[in-house]
């Protein structure tokens, strides 16, 4: 049990007995919080639970507070406990405590971080979904990073992720994709064809077309232009997926499953979930159209699912994907990870879960905001033309996958960002990319200094970490679990770049102040104890680097 749930006993425990001695009243529960001070000073964790009570108990939350400490049990591992501010009880461990989780730490390994939070859920991200029509665009990098950022934290608190890619291979866009290929595949055999007029003009299509034509040696030149459409289809889509997977593996991203929108009418789940929507009253017929009626559920307007030309909308598609997650795969929650331009379709996607009796709470959307680019000191437009990166390959080659990860994780998703290239680019300190790794290289290098030196540092006794330095490296490393439980209730990624910063500026101050090998031989017993610290630390950095996507350099 982790030393928060101790704490949460500790405290639940002081309160009954208060309770049962008459210095504090009953009252109904309340939800025991303990948390870590954002300020220094105030202990190693805090409680809010007077306040909470306040109401409930008519008493003043510092009278409160004041007989849970003198009621709490007395425990090794806490130094002392304090009422303070408005009623907090601050409480301080023991360096005892702290000095035998570095031994926790080197003892879980890889593993360190990992909570069981989440054990026993069912969870499935899905996040990018870009129509295959082409390369991923520099502006569909902040979701993937997010979305596969969100799948490891989550994995990491114990649930059971699915990775997913719902591939739009039955809507409007790969029609007009398409039909762009053909005219391509059509001049590339020599003939006088236009471009559609709407269609793609980037050159991979051109490209692609004249692979095609030099394949199958312009087999499809004299077949009528629909069947010819027809049979470019799977070849044109194959290419984009793999364009599109070449793209991800850049940015270190894989899925578990590639969902083909194409599959639900081949299945007939599509059939089925309009089906379901008619029976329970929410499909009404309207100027040739069919009409979800989300107005029953409290919505603006009712939103078209089939057009009059027959043809289905991408919502339509989507209540049918959704419906499949929850009823044929059974997943406890679906998380999708959006773009911002999908803010409208939030609350008809929620509507549409309750009508088909999913309970829309186990149904999240995160909005990624756009990103804004800026070089020199200047925001950057997309321009193929003017050499600006245009595409995420574009932007993985000019600064490097970790920088593209650690820099869109760094923020909320809500959060409108502007991506700094000239400070991605930057190996200084300046830079919290490099600054992070180099913590990982510097804490690396220690190490193999030591073993050089012939130091086995596995009897080194931990009791010896009594720096105040130590003990401060030791609370921000020690807090990873805290962290991970934290993040993954909250959805909020972000939170381990955040932490990995505050652990290498930790970790900072520790090496200025302590030597950790010394050529005095009486500092060996310090030194063995120090390195089983530098080794804590650098699983701690590890950890949240693999967290992120991030490799953890052993040199820099």
């Amino acid at each position: 049990m982790r030393i928060t749930a101790q704490l949460r006993d500790a405290v639940e425990e002081a309160l009954a007995a208060a309770q049962a001695g008459g210095v504090l009243p009953a009252a109904g529960a309340s939800e025991i919080a303990i948390e870590q001070p954002r300020d220094e000073g105030h202990g190693d964790f805090a409680t809010n639970l007077p306040l909470r009570l306040a109401r409930t108990m008519k008493m003043a939350p510092p009278a409160i507070a004041a007989a849970i400490v003198e009621a709490f049990p007395p425990r090794a591992d806490v130094e002392k406990l304090e009422v303070a501010g408005p009623g907090f009880i601050n409480i301080t461990l023991a360096d005892a405590w702290f000095q035998g989780q570095v031994e926790a730490i080197r003892s879980a390994g890889p593993e360190f971080g990992n909570t069981s939070s989440k054990s026993g859920q069912n969870i499935q991200v899905e996040f990018v979904s870009v129509n295959p029509t082409g390369p991923l665009h520099v502006g569909h990098a902040r979701g993937a990073v997010i979305g596969s950022g969100l799948a490891n934290l989550l994995e990491a608190a114990g649930a059971d992720v699915t990775r997913e890619y719902y591939v739009n291979d039955a809507g409007n866009q790969m029609r007009v994709y398409t039909e762009t290929l053909y005219a391509r595949y059509m001049q590339a055999a020599g003939q006088d064809v236009p471009l559609p007029e709407t269609s793609y003009p980037g050159e991979y299509v051109a490209d692609q077309a004249v692979e095609i034509f030099e394949k199958d040696g312009g087999a499809l030149v004299g077949l009528p232009k629909e069947e010819a459409i027809r049979a470019l289809y799977e070849p044109g889509l194959e290419r984009n997926l793999a364009l599109i997977r070449e793209d991800l593996e850049k940015l270190s991203i894989s899925y578990d499953v590639w969902f083909s929108e194409q599959s639900l009418f081949d299945t007939g789940r599509f059939d089925t979930t309009m089906g379901e929507l008619e029976d329970a009253g929410f499909l009404v017929d309207r100027d040739g159209a069919r009409w979800f009626a989300s107005t029953q559920l409290g919505e603006d307007k009712d939103n078209v699912v089939i057009r009059s030309s027959g043809g289905h909308t991408y919502f339509a598609s989507d209540i049918a994907y959704h419906a499949e997650k929850f009823k044929e795969r059974n997943f406890d929650e679906v998380i999708d990870v959006w773009g911002a331009d999908h803010h409208g379709h939030v609350a008809r996607m929620k509507a549409a879960a309750t009508a088909l009796g999913i309970d829309p709470e186990r149904l999240t959307i995160i909005l990624n905001q756009i990103v804004s680019f800026k070089e020199n000191g200047e925001s950057l437009r997309f321009s193929k033309r003017k050499n600006v990166i245009v595409t995420v390959r574009d932007l993985v080659d000019d600064v490097g996958s970790d920088a593209v990860r650690y820099t869109f994780l760094s923020r909320g998703a809500e959060s409108q960002m502007e991506f700094d290239l000239d400070l991605a680019r930057k190996q200084s300190s300046d830079n919290p990319v490099y600054y992070v790794q180099y913590a990982h290289a510097r804490l690396s290098g220690i190490l193999r200094n030591a073993r050089e030196a012939g130091i086995d540092w596995a009897d080194g006794d931990v009791s010896l970490l009594n720096h105040d330095l130590e003990i401060a490296l030791i609370r921000q490393i020690a807090g990873l679990p805290d962290v991970v439980d934290r993040a993954a209730d909250r959805l909020e990624p972000q939170q381990i770049p955040h932490y990995a910063t505050e652990v290498a500026r930790a970790l900072q101050k520790f090496y200025d102040a302590c030597r950790v090998i010394s050529e005095d031989e009486e500092d060996l017993p310090v030194s063995k104890a120090r390195l089983k610290l530098v080794e804590a630390a650098q699983i701690a950095i590890a950890r949240c680097l693999s967290l992120m996507g991030m490799n953890a350099p052993e040199r820099m």
